[in-house]
């Protein structure tokens, strides 16, 4: 069974696309590995304002894409990287642990998109 959490991000995601001028890009996985993501970030000084995200992946992907950037903007920094994928599963009400890699993709660009910035 899926969460209504997870069905709500993967039949409506949240933040699809890219931004006009992003402060930091982030990329995980590949389509060989099963799963690609691409993070793009805005920032507002310390704080994330705007993230978009574009992934070559299956459901659990797209969904945690979603769920990551809904809950990363108006986050500073900081708060961001404390986010790690169990807590990102959680928030989409449980993954399997086969899709688990999916999470860990979007927290992996996450991390590669903040850990581009100065």
């Amino acid at each position: 069974m899926h969460s209504a959490t997870f069905i709500d991000h993967f039949q409506h995601p949240r933040n699809t696309g890219t931004l006009e001028a992003p402060d930091a890009t982030g990329q995980a996985g590949s389509p060989e590995e099963g799963g690609q993501v691409a993070l793009q970030l805005q920032l507002r000084g310390e704080v994330i304002a705007a993230a978009r995200f574009q992934t070559f992946g299956c459901g659990y992907a797209i969904a945690a894409c979603s769920a990551l950037t809904e809950w990363i903007t108006g986050k500073s920094r900081a708060e961001a990287r404390q986010l790690e994928a169990r807590a990102l599963a959680e928030l989409l009400g449980g993954v399997p642990d086969d899709k688990f890699f999916c999470v860990e993709l979007a927290v992996k660009a996450l991390q590669h998109a903040l850990a581009s910035l100065p």
